[in-house]
Parts: structure tokens; C-alpha cells; sequence
């Protein structure tokens, strides 16, 4: 470890850069505020010592030139000095002085301090790398996920097109009821995984920030008319009817395509866990300013112990459908993000055996 001593007192330096040395450290002295903060120009430091009163520039004026300059502003300083009053004090630290040794000192309570400053650089150091590399680490994990998402994306959707028109093409009748079963649980597998990849992306996106919110008009009525028409064909396939009941118009200023994803998947995971004949139903209201989205299932239901886990990414909580559908637990994170990037909330109600009701509100366009 290098350290600045500025010291004009000749004796004292002396003595202050012996000690220093016979501890380990690389000392370079000077005599003057002036040589001491030019000689920045052309080395570095780990820590500086500082007389206060110091002919051509005071320790306070080269503190305050050092922490002005961002090369040199993280360098911790320590004043020596005699003047020991509060005001004097105070305007040290408020200079940018990380601590004071009052005149006269002992060597011991010099070397102690010392020692203290040079750990919490150690300490520092060890810190910033290791928070460079976690967040190497995570921009690592980030970029895969998304390349895997965004890769096994656009093939899944091709089969997930062929099997819907093979599915509505050919009847239970003409391939035989076995068939027609194996092709429908195909379907819903493929529907899973598409789900899964197209929230991954987004996810991933989301926390990297490479998805802003797009703000434009957006009729909520509308966008979830549409969302039940799309998920029609699968609630059917278990039977499962999804009713509506919204006024004729509500409008919000908000991501189109963030809200869309967050029905989507309150609505899919109403399905999955509904059980068969049973009925959803989606309300969207206004209340207090905001347009309230709400999906009622009356499935199985959350125990009291698993609704502690959601909506918390540090509790990763996933389940089976009531047709041993799997869950990945992303979709209930990511539409929580999204909720709150366009200024709501989520939340939710559940029983154990009788089943939830997810809400989220966004607020009303003004």
C-alpha cells in the first residue's frame, strides 16, 4: 500500500514516514499542500495523510481539490492537525476528510488508524470486484435465457398452429377418440411451452432493461374481450366456460402489450386450474381512479403456507394444473412487474379448495 504524507513540519514527517515504512508501507513525503497535490499528476495512492495548517495550500484546500477530481475523489484522507475544535472538525469531514489525528499522537493510535482506512479499502475492493462479477454473472444468465427463449420461440409457435388447425380440422369422429385426446394433450403441452419461452423472454428483457413501457390509449374492455377469444378454444378443452362482465368502455393509459400478457396469464392460469365444467369469470370495473382487472376461478385453490411464496421471486413457487398441467411460477412475477411498470398493483385471494381470485389495477386514463 502507497501512502501521501504531507506534513510540513520537518521533524514530525520524518519520524510520521519511518514508522510508516518500518510497518510495511510505501511512503512518499512532502512538505507543501502544493508538491503534494501536483504529484497526483503523475502517481497514485491508496491513502493520504494530511497537515491541515501547510504553506502555498492548506489540507482542507487539497482535500477538497481531490475529492473535486473523480480520479482521486474514492481516496480515503486522514488530517493530522492541532486545530481540535468542532468547527474545525466539522469542516474536515465536510471537505471530504475521513478521519482526524489530533496533535500530539502516539504512534500506536497513527498506525491503528492507519490500519482501519487501509482494511475498509481492502474490504472496498473485494466488494466492487465481486459485485463486478456477479453482475457479469447475471448478464450472462440473462443473455441465454433470452437467446433459448427467443430461439425455441418461433418453432414452438409453428407447431402450436399446426396442432390448433389439425385439432379443429379433424374431428374426435374421423381419427378415433384416442387419437383426438393424444393430439389434444399435445396441444396443451406445446401451448405450456410457448407460454413459458414468451414470458422467459420477456422476463429476461424486463430485468435487463431492454423492455420500456410504450404508453398509448388502451380500452381494457377491449384488450380482454380479446384475450378471452383466444384462450375460448383452450377453456373449451376442458369444458371450462369464461364469462365476462365489464361496461361497455374503459379507458387507461398504459403498454398495450404488458397488459395483455398480465390477462394472459391470470387467465391461463385459471384454467389450468379450474377443474373441468366449471365456470371463470373476469371482471373489469372502475374503483378509486383505477380500472380494476379481476379473474375468478373456483379451483383448487392456494393453501395458506404456498400464497406466502407468490408474487416473492426470492420464494419460487410453481404447481400442477387440475389436469397435471406444470407451472413455472415466471408468469405470476413477470405480470407483477409489468403491473407496476405501468403504475398498479397485483394482488390476490385464495381458499384451498374452493379456489383464487387475481386482480390488478391500472390507473384510469386522465
Amino acid at each position: 500500500m502507497k501512502i501521501l504524507l504531507a506534513e510540513d513540519h520537518d521533524n514530525l514527517r520524518e519520524i510520521i514516514e519511518d514508522y510508516l515504512v518500518v510497518h510495511g508501507y510505501v511512503v512518499e513525503s512532502f512538505d507543501n499542500g502544493e508538491d503534494a497535490y501536483y504529484s497526483f499528476l503523475t502517481e497514485s495512492y491508496d491513502l493520504v495523510l494530511l497537515d491541515v495548517m501547510m504553506p502555498d495550500m492548506s489540507g482542507f484546500e487539497v482535500s477538497q481539490q481531490l475529492k473535486a477530481n473523480p480520479e482521486t475523489s474514492e481516496i480515503p484522507i486522514i488530517f493530522l492537525t492541532a486545530l481540535n475544535s468542532t468547527a474545525d472538525i466539522v469542516k474536515g469531514f465536510q471537505v471530504g476528510g475521513n478521519d482526524f489525528i489530533s496533535k500530539p499522537f502516539n504512534k500506536e493510535e497513527l498506525i491503528i488508524r492507519v490500519t482501519h482506512q487501509i482494511s475498509l479499502i481492502a474490504a472496498k475492493r473485494i466488494i466492487v470486484a465481486q459485485t463486478e462479477e456477479l453482475r457479469k454473472t447475471i448478464t450472462g444468465r440473462d443473455k441465454l435465457y433470452s437467446v433459448i427463449a427467443h430461439d425455441l420461440r418461433s418453432p414452438m409457435g409453428s407447431i402450436k398452429m399446426v396442432l390448433n388447425m389439425l385439432i379443429l380440422n379433424l374431428p374426435s369422429e374421423s381419427i378415433g377418440e384416442e387419437m383426438y385426446e393424444l393430439l389434444t394433450m399435445a396441444n396443451q403441452t406445446t401451448e405450456d411451452v410457448f407460454s413459458l419461452l414468451d414470458n422467459l423472454l420477456k422476463w429476461t428483457k424486463s430485468q435487463i432493461g431492454k423492455l420500456k413501457v410504450v404508453y398509448q390509449d388502451v380500452d381494457m374492455v377491449e384488450v380482454t374481450e380479446g384475450v378471452i377469444e383466444i384462450f375460448s378454444m383452450v377453456a373449451g378443452l376442458k369444458k371450462i366456460g369464461i364469462r365476462l362482465e365489464a361496461p361497455e368502455r374503459l379507458g387507461v393509459y398504459a403498454d398495450i402489450d404488458m397488459i395483455k400478457t398480465v390477462i394472459r396469464n391470470l387467465i391461463s392460469n385459471a384454467i389450468k386450474f379450474s377443474n373441468e365444467g366449471t365456470e371463470i369469470l373476469v371482471i373489469v370495473q372502475e374503483q378509486d381512479d383505477m380500472a380494476v382487472v379481476s379473474v375468478k376461478d373456483s379451483g383448487c385453490g392456494i393453501d395458506e403456507e404456498n400464497q406466502k411464496k407468490l408474487l416473492h421471486t426470492d420464494t419460487h413457487f410453481s404447481t400442477f394444473g387440475t389436469n397435471n398441467e406444470e407451472g413455472s411460477g415466471l408468469g405470476l412475477l413477470l405480470c407483477q412487474d409489468f403491473v407496476i411498470k405501468n403504475g398498479g398493483k397485483l394482488w390476490f385471494t385464495s381458499v384451498k379448495g374452493e379456489g383464487s381470485t387475481f386482480s390488478f389495477s391500472i390507473p384510469l386514463k386522465k
